[in-house]
């Protein structure tokens, strides 16, 4: 297991440890004050946690090597992670919505402490922003999906607190109950957002989708920036990402003149430059005489 590897599980597990005592909390929480945004509040941390184990479950069965059964490495274990995460979230949602829904029709508002209710979702918010920020940072410096899905996860967990600590502000000094069951109804909106953007992103990597144009550019322009030690050109690039790794097949034309030697050590200096920017980079290169 590398550095990197290593780095994912810990962060990994700094969230699935922070997520819990935040649902304890907010459980407690949502049912001392009967509020049921609090509540809705601890559903998605629930799913935090959920998400949180899953991608510390993700990350290490991604860090194990190639084998006979998974030629190609176990990259794929993130990206699944993620489509799960996803749509866990979504399903949240779908409960949130129906639930508060049901609570407008009924007119069920009956509201305590609401001060207990601000102070435990400011608290969320504090704790969610430092252990988010060092998941995208982990998730940025490792290309962790798995991270970044979690990520998100705690980013929306941010806002939805803080609006949700806002509302019990906004009850307090209004005495309007029912703002309780619409503050839920726009957290369900904001977590369902997430958790498509998340879908989405998880279901491209699975199904081998290209990386952005703009990394394609950068990678025609490495290949071009060896044009006076004999390369002429770069084309058919196919690229696709695997959990933390970028897999990039390319057709480098070079001098017909140059020896096996030659061209093997282009292609040597093409991965090393490669590898420098993209970090986790598995290379596939056919040599092409002109």
């Amino acid at each position: 297991m590398t550095d990197l590897d290593i780095l994912k599980k810990n962060t990994a597990k700094i969230s699935v440890l922070s997520n819990l005592s935040l649902i304890v909390m907010k459980f407690i929480a949502g049912f001392v004050t009967g509020s049921f945004s609090i509540i809705s509040e601890a559903l998605h941390s629930a799913t935090d946690l959920l998400a949180a184990y899953i991608a510390y479950f993700a990350v290490k069965k991604s860090a194990k090597c190639a084998d006979k059964d998974h030629p190609f490495g176990h990259g794929k274990y993130e990206d699944f992670s993620g489509l799960i995460e996803g749509v866990l979230i979504n399903i949240a949602a779908i409960y949130i919505i129906f639930e508060a829904g049901r609570k407008i029709i009924m007119q069920e508002h009956a509201i305590m402490n609401i001060d207990i209710a601000a102070g435990v979702m400011l608290f969320s918010v504090i704790v969610n922003i430092f252990v988010s920020q060092n998941l995208f940072r982990v998730a940025k410096k490792t290309g962790s999906i798995a991270l970044y899905a979690d990520g998100e996860h705690l980013r929306v967990d941010v806002y939805t607190s803080l609006g949700v600590a806002l509302g019990m502000l906004l009850i307090k000094f209004t005495g309007i109950h029912i703002l309780d069951s619409l503050i839920a109804l726009i957290v369900a909106v904001m977590i369902s957002h997430t958790g498509m953007g998340i879908c989405k992103k998880a279901v491209g990597n699975l199904l081998d989708e290209g990386l952005p144009e703009s990394d394609v550019q950068e990678i025609r322009e490495i290949v071009n920036s060896l044009k006076n030690e004999g390369v002429y050109d770069v084309s058919k690039i196919r690229t696709r990402t695997s959990g933390p790794r970028k897999n990039i097949e390319l057709v480098v034309y070079v001098k017909g003149s140059m020896t096996v030697k030659e061209s093997h050590d282009i292609c040597n200096k093409i991965e090393a430059r490669l590898r420098a920017r993209f970090n986790q980079v598995d290379t596939m290169i056919h040599i092409e005489p002109k």
